[in-house]
């Protein structure tokens, strides 16, 4: 894909505006996108801290056609946009140190409108690091951030602030933001101790807007003031406020900037689906973001299931829109195969590197049965070829605590090429691996049917109605098996059917037998973990996660 994402192509004007405030947990794409298209003007993502953005990296991700901000192995990006809302978007950093902030600007400064650093927020896990309003005591820390972001980019930069105990202290502090060149200033008419059941401070606002030429941006008039669109301009008028910025009365309802009225919430809900399926956002996310907008209706028996959930597809169930899940995902495998066939790569055909069998596959544990994962379908498999049980090796990488490991079956080795954040994942992810060369299913569920019968086409093409993976050890026994076969025919002829059936029975025990000897064995430590300097280390010490 050759990015889109370019620098805004007009410089963005916060006058005469309506916008969505940045929320954690809110402002994510789909809910941007939901709010643009219901008239929002301008959309602040949610705040984003400076030391978690230098972590990342700016991937170009072709399967969605969106820009993603993503740490290294992270299943899920940071920060995610895409070019609808390029020329509108405006990333709100959280921030004490000016050239962290240059640096996290400069990073995200061609895919974004505007840059905000969040001088508001007064919770401790922004304020304990110097962030959000506990800048607001410190009037030369705010000056030196924003004057390094206005002279660092060429997008314009922009403040979000709460009012001080003192008129006279926020008049002075709103012209030292000033002072420093910036495009606007957004004003939460709350003191930092306020909560939204304190009412807010239109007359504060209003003096500010009296005493600076920039564009003031009145916020926190949800609810007490804004319950639908017609009194967004009640609140202009009441702050003397050139643009407003919603955040509680947007996150209840995202439909509140339609010019033509609000929708019901369940019409919000499916056009909100359709973006999260879109763009593949976090269930856990996506969860919360419609608890909102459910509110009271979270206690009805709906509200109740939605608690449930932990997929998206769930989530659709409810609203009936399951058809419109499943036919994203088949479009979305198609798209992903048509670029893998480009780049030379498949997902189900291995390759030999370095004398180890090698796919990318990463290993989530919700996507397989509760009693079903690679390693036991490995282990069960190994026992009926009359093989050794499979062997893993796992090292850390001691940078960032990821695993990787190799497991060894029939002298063969295997392994994915995706690090995970857990030994047990890793070790999954080999297994899975090898069954796939195999020619063996490993136990996940498929996206839907269609898949499904894909992945059966897919076998029989690949490997007849039954794999070709009959292991030396197997063959020997089945020859000898047939060898002494005419006897033990001849013998089991004269048995009683009563004999026969006591023997089904006592068949079936050995099986079920295996079967727990199997999950017994998973529990053994018999694997090999290295660090990242290839020494062993106390496999007891590491983290286990099952998901």
């Amino acid at each position: 894909m050759t990015s889109n994402m370019g620098g805004a192509s007009s410089r963005l004007d916060y006058a005469n505006k309506v916008m969505l405030a940045p929320m954690v947990r809110i402002g994510t794409l789909p809910a941007r996108l939901l709010a643009l298209d219901y008239g929002a003007d301008v959309v602040y993502c949610e705040e984003l801290i400076d030391h978690s953005m230098l972590r990342c990296q700016r991937v170009e991700n072709e399967l969605l056609d969106t820009i993603d901000f993503i740490k290294e192995q992270a299943h899920h990006p940071v920060f995610r946009t895409c070019a609808k809302e390029k020329d509108r978007v405006v990333f709100q950093m959280g921030t004490a140190d000016p050239e962290r902030a240059l640096k996290v600007a400069k990073l995200v400064e061609n895919d974004v409108a505007g840059i905000d650093v969040n001088m508001g927020c007064p919770k401790e896990y922004s304020t304990k690091g110097g962030m959000g309003a506990a800048l607001l005591s410190n009037p030369e820390k705010i000056k030196q951030i924003l004057t390094t972001l206005v002279n660092g980019v060429s997008i314009p930069v922009t403040c979000k602030i709460r009012i001080l105990p003192k008129l006279e202290d926020t008049l002075s502090l709103v012209k030292l933001i000033e002072s420093t060149g910036v495009a606007a200033v957004a004003v939460h008419g709350r003191f930092k101790e306020e909560r939204p059941r304190h009412p807010v401070h239109a007359d504060v606002i209003k003096a500010i807007t009296q005493t600076v030429s920039i564009p003031v941006i009145a916020n926190g008039g949800s609810g007490d003031c804004i319950k639908r669109y017609e009194d967004i301009q009640r609140f202009r008028e009441a702050t003397g406020a050139s643009s407003v910025m919603l955040a509680r009365a947007a996150q209840w309802n995202f439909s509140i900037f339609r010019p033509e009225g609000m929708l019901p919430p369940d019409d919000v809900i499916r056009d909100y689906l359709r973006y999260a399926i879109d763009y593949d956002n976090v269930a856990l996310n996506s969860k919360y973001i419609l608890q909102q907008i459910l509110q009271a209706e979270q206690q009805s028996p709906r509200g109740q299931k939605l608690l449930a959930t932990q997929s998206l597809r769930e989530m659709c169930a409810l609203w009936n829109m399951v058809d419109y899940y499943d036919e994203v995902m088949v479009r979305r495998q198609a798209r992903r195969e048509e670029l893998e066939r480009k780049k030379g790569l498949s997902r189900h055909e291995p390759r030999l590197v370095d004398g180890i069998y090698t796919m990318h596959v990463e290993y989530i544990r919700k996507e397989y049965p509760s009693a079903v994962s690679p390693k036991t379908i490995l282990l069960d498999w190994s026992r009926r070829e009359y093989l050794p049980q499979p062997s893993y090796e796992t090292v850390k990488q001691g940078i960032d605590a990821k695993f990787h490991s190799v497991v060894t079956v029939d002298d063969k080795r295997y392994a994915s090429s995706f690090w995970h954040k857990a030994k047990k994942l890793a070790e999954q992810a080999a297994a899975s691996v090898c069954l796939k060369t195999l020619g063996l299913h490993d136990g996940k569920l498929p996206v839907n049917i269609k898949e499904a019968k894909d992945d059966g086409k897919r076998h029989v093409e690949t490997h007849g109605k039954t794999p070709s993976v009959e292991s030396p050890q197997r063959k020997k026994c089945r020859t000898e098996d047939t060898e002494t076969g005419g006897k033990v025919a001849a013998r089991n002829d004269n048995e009683s059917e009563g004999k026969k059936t006591g023997q089904s029975k006592i068949q079936t025990d050995v099986e079920t037998k295996d079967t727990e000897d199997a999950q017994q064995t998973l529990k053994a430590d018999h694997e090999v973990t290295k660090n990242g300097n290839g020494e062993k280390v106390d496999t007891e010490k590491c983290q286990h996660l099952d998901s």
